[in-house]
């Protein structure tokens, strides 16, 4: 009955990450196709991966957008939202602290389209006190972004401030160390897993992010827009090269976060 139920259990699983894994399977092989057709699969060929990176000057530049713009989204929210975690952290009331998670898991739940919409107008009418017809831009997706991801970096810090134990920077601090210096040699260095995690999932959402930066990019174009334009019309197989390489690359930012958060859960069996 065990067998059974274990070999039941591996099926589902199965089917799961099939279903999961499955469209990025076909992108992936129809990358290498010669042709352009994703119904025939003419022969293997780099084809498109060349034609990307010498001819698609719109993809090239789109991409190097997204990617400055997610590195500088979780850059900027990872150090703000450890900071406010750890403001969070301290707060002594119970009822204060409750208004706190309570209002940051306010976007959390909120749709993107709302969120995009009040961003987009909120800068329109920035914009209009100054006198700015033009205010939309990379500034104010980063700033959208940025009020997007924050939520998730609290929520990933949080738990690990919490795992902490609050007398070791205290007794830091007996030995001689400041308030900044103890947190830097003893909180900080619990919490990196949480900091990897966070910057992850930020960098993750930015990447991919398309209604919010649809409403606050104005004249800006990220990759997730610049696909977009393109389906109206028809999605070049050069795109199918372009999604390939993302995936390759946020797998190995996972796994290598999965590695350190491997070590550093090591590190800590060994020092308990």
């Amino acid at each position: 009955m065990k067998r059974r139920n274990g070999f039941l259990s591996t099926v589902y699983a199965g089917l799961i990450f099939l279903f999961l894994y499955l469209p990025v399977a076909v992108i992936v092989v129809f990358s290498f196709n010669s042709g352009r057709t994703t119904t025939n699969f003419e022969s293997f060929s780099f084809y498109w991966y060349v034609r990307l990176f010498t001819t698609n000057f719109e993809a090239q530049a789109a991409l190097r957008n997204t990617l400055i713009l997610a590195l500088s989204t979780a850059v900027i929210t990872v150090l703000l939202g450890t900071l406010a975690a750890v403001g969070i952290d301290r707060l002594r009331r119970k009822f204060t602290e409750r208004i706190a998670l309570s209002a940051n898991n306010i976007p959390l739940m909120s749709p993107e389209i709302v969120m995009g919409i009040s961003m987009m107008m909120l800068f329109i009418f920035g914009g209009a006190l100054f006198n700015q017809q033009f205010v939309l831009g990379f500034g104010t997706v980063l700033l959208a972004h940025i009020t997007m991801c924050l939520p998730y970096v609290i929520l990933s810090v949080l738990p690990k401030l919490r795992q902490t134990d609050p007398h070791l920077a205290e007794a830091a601090q007996d030995l001689g160390c400041s308030q900044v210096m103890a947190f830097f040699r003893v909180t900080l260095p619990s919490i990196t897993t949480g900091i990897a995690s966070a910057f992850l999932i930020t960098f993750t959402l930015s990447l991919d992010n398309f209604v919010i930066s649809r409403f606050t990019a104005g004249p800006f174009t990220t990759l997730p827009l610049h696909i977009f334009g393109q389906i109206r019309m028809l999605v070049r197989p050069d795109m199918y090269a372009l999604t390939t390489l993302i995936f390759v690359m946020m797998f190995l930012l996972l796994l290598g976060s999965n590695l350190l958060q491997a070590r550093a859960a090591k590190r800590q069996n060994k020092h308990t």
